[in-house]
């Protein structure tokens, strides 16, 4: 992992830097993977498995179905260079289901 609780306390004291972001699109366009690609770039998994980890699928028969079906969401920090100084980011972030049956 990149961050510590820590930075992660920090950041929800500035909610002008807190980003809440879903990741929304049809059955079978990329939500699972780009949100394990966002999940691999703030070090929680590995950039080798960002794409086939479905990190937010947690249920079995999304793992064996692989397919969204309940939405799931994980917190992301992020430091962003301006200059010379580093601002963190708090990125809420929600893979939701592709398809209107599987609402939550």
């Amino acid at each position: 992992v990149n961050f510590t609780v820590e930075q992660m306390r920090e950041v929800m004291d500035h909610t002008d830097r807190i980003r809440n972001i879903s990741v929304i699109a049809h059955v079978d366009h990329g939500k699972s993977t780009l949100t394990d690609s966002l999940i691999a770039a703030a070090g929680i998994i590995s950039m080798g498995r960002a794409g086939n980890a479905r990190f937010t699928d947690t249920r079995s028969d999304e793992q064996e179905r692989c397919i969204t079906i309940k939405s799931t969401g994980v917190s992301l920090y992020y430091e962003f260079a301006m200059e010379e100084e580093k601002e963190g980011y708090l990125i809420n972030l929600i893979d939701s289901p592709g398809h209107v049956d599987f609402s939550s």
